[in-house]
C-alpha cells in the first residue's frame, strides 16, 4: 500500500521516516519528493508498505502527529492523475 506523508519539515529524511513507519510493519520504500533544481524537499513524500493492515494502522496512528515541530498528514496515496 502506498501512503502519502505531507507537511514534512524540510530537514526530515527518508531514513527517519522509515524508522517511524517500521514500528507498524515492513516498509518497502520511502521517497521524499525534492525540487529538481535545488534538491530541497518539497515537504511531502511517499511510504510503501507491504501489508495493507499494517499500513492502515500506521496511517491512523501517525496522522496529525508531530515531527520536527510540524503536524504531519498521513493518508492513503491517491493514484496519479486522480
Amino acid at each position: 500500500m502506498n501512503i502519502y506523508v505531507g507537511n514534512l519539515h524540510y530537514n526530515a529524511n527518508e531514513e527517519e521516516l522509515k524508522k517511524i513507519f517500521n514500528e507498524y510493519g515492513e516498509v518497502m520504500s520511502v521517497t521524499i519528493i525534492t525540487d529538481k533544481y535545488t534538491g530541497r524537499s518539497k515537504g511531502f513524500g511517499f511510504i510503501e508498505m507491504l501489508n495493507e493492515e499494517e499500513a492502515n494502522r500506521a496511517i491512523s496512528n501517525l496522522n496529525d502527529t508531530e515531527l520536527h515541530g510540524r503536524k504531519i498528514k498521513v493518508n492513503p496515496a491517491r493514484e496519479r492523475g486522480k
